[in-house]
């Protein structure tokens, strides 16, 4: 059990006085008198009994500016005693307060710190990536120049190079590509080994890679080569038909082609369709992805914005081909429906009043007429199995 504070002592206001502010307002509300203190020897006691002697005297003609003076010490005192703890615990949680707050600040300034390094770290790794491709698109057009290719030769690498940021741009990044690709593992599954007509980035040579298939590809780009040969894959320039018909008869499981034969006249699609069914093994199977030119936004806008695109390919005409020339089964495959919120929206016919439902509904059966043929998939593809 803890015991009181002792009550103050005269004493206490001597030699060293105390700092306790409760114990001086003991000493002026009790109007304590110090005691005369005595001296060494016989002087020493006749100066305390003198001293003691005129104290009366002295302290009456004084009592009232020595009663003034005590009543304002006990008011200072009062003063400084009861706001002070209250202040010092008010100053004490305002200095919390701002340290947290500093802590807090100088936390997310080195967040922010870090965020900014970590930008400028990937900004120099992209750049440092940007500068080692033009290095070696310089060092392709010099050797082309040395052959005799000359301006030719530049400028074709200069097109690569150029289409190669148009794709960057426009079709997608190599992760997003390589997402909407996926769909074809399970349909190329066991279909080793796999020839990519028109290979250009390499995303399905890394999707089908990741997937365990041993896959390689061609691309007529050197740009787009160099590209998928830089990121360990297995690429080679030429030319698509020209390569597929080196290939020996039934020696491929599968072959692919995405968004290449836009870029081609009817007599190549044909071509190709016919050079491919002599190459695959029986089972094998052929996939064809090409803009879809039943959507009107994707046939009159999306469709012409790479001028390298010949004609959309209707995907009756690629069935009706893949059939005509001998494959067994052909599936098609509806791909990358617009966003809900880029289509035309429905009536909320069971908001209205009954009586008007009926011709909500009508006008929705209309809405997703003219909504599918404005909209619809942006992309189609043909499985075809020999």
């Amino acid at each position: 059990m803890t015991e009181p504070p002792a009550e103050p002592r005269l004493e206490d206001f001597l030699d060293q006085p105390t700092r306790s502010l409760s114990d001086w307002a003991w000493l002026w509300s009790r109007d304590e008198s110090f005691p005369v203190q005595s001296h060494r020897g016989v002087l020493g006691r006749l100066v305390v009994g003198f001293k003691r002697l005129l104290r009366p005297l002295v302290k009456v003609p004084q009592n009232d500016l020595w009663e003034r003076q005590r009543a304002f010490n006990l008011i200072l005192l009062e003063h400084l005693q009861d706001p002070l703890p209250a202040q010092l615990e008010a100053l004490s949680h305002r200095i919390a307060h701002l340290e947290t707050f500093m802590k807090e600040g100088l936390d997310e300034v080195m967040a922010h710190n870090d965020a900014l390094f970590t930008r400028v770290d990937q900004k120099l790794d992209r750049y440092r990536r940007e500068s080692r491709e033009l290095s070696g698109r310089l060092g392709s057009a010099l050797a082309r120049v040395e052959e005799g290719g000359g301006a030719e030769a530049i400028r074709r690498a200069y097109d690569e190079s150029a289409y190669l940021e148009f794709e960057a741009r426009y079709r997608g990044s190599e992760e997003e590509i390589g997402e909407r690709l996926a769909v074809y593992r399970s349909r190329l599954a066991g279909a080793s080994p796999i020839l990519d007509l028109g290979c250009g980035r390499g995303e399905a040579l890394r999707v089908l890679g990741e997937a365990g298939l041993d896959a390689e590809g061609v691309d007529s780009s050197a740009e787009m080569v160099a590209h998928c040969q830089g990121r360990g894959l297995v690429a080679t320039e030429g030319d698509l038909l020209e390569h597929l018909a080196t290939r020996s008869p039934g020696s491929l499981g599968g072959i692919v082609s995405f968004h290449v034969v836009e870029h081609l006249p009817p007599a190549a699609i044909e071509r190709l369709v016919r050079l491919a069914w002599g190459a695959l093994r029986p089972g094998g199977v052929l996939v064809l992805e090409t803009p879809n030119p039943l959507s009107l936004l994707v046939a009159a806008r999306s469709f012409w914005l790479d001028p390298t695109h010949v004609r959309p390919v209707h995907p009756e005409y690629l069935t009706s081909l893949a059939r005509g020339i001998g494959f067994q089964s052909v599936e098609r495959l509806d791909l990358r429906p617009f966003p809900a919120a880029e289509r035309l929206p429905e009536v909320a016919a069971s908001e209205l009043d009954p009586a008007a439902q009926p011709l909500a509904d009508a006008v929705n059966r209309l809405r997703d007429r003219i909504d599918d043929l404005l909209f619809g998939y942006q992309d189609y593809a043909i499985v075809a199995t020999k």
